[in-house]
């Protein structure tokens, strides 16, 4: 019998794979990162950090280059992650844990 408790993110990794997917050019680069951006989506850094990307820049490039669909519906004034997560109706796990509200556009932590 298998007593391990199912991961608490697992629902969130899937949504924002899923999500990415569905807007990936279909490619196997773009399709694989889709679930390299959905795991590093649940750490606590800002995403374009996690990614190993110096800048929200590069990965707006990124986003662009691999998801341009998806890209062109995000606002500009909202950040990967963040957007990412309200598309799929759950704030992000690092939000708990920022102090960077100022800088957060409509976060969900402070209403």
């Amino acid at each position: 019998m298998n007593t391990k408790k199912p991961y608490p993110y697992q629902q969130a990794y899937q949504q924002i794979c899923e999500l990415l997917l569905s807007y990936a050019d279909k490619n196997e680069k773009s399709q694989a990162l889709a679930h390299t951006i959905a795991h590093k989506s649940l750490l606590m850094n800002h995403l374009y950090e996690d990614m190993g990307l110096s800048s929200r820049q590069e990965m707006n490039t990124l986003m662009q280059e691999h998801f341009p669909r998806l890209a062109a519906q995000k606002p500009d004034n909202i950040r990967w992650k963040k957007y990412l997560y309200d598309t799929i109706g759950h704030v992000a796990p690092a939000c708990d844990l920022c102090h960077d509200y100022d800088n957060c556009f409509d976060c969900r932590i402070l209403q």
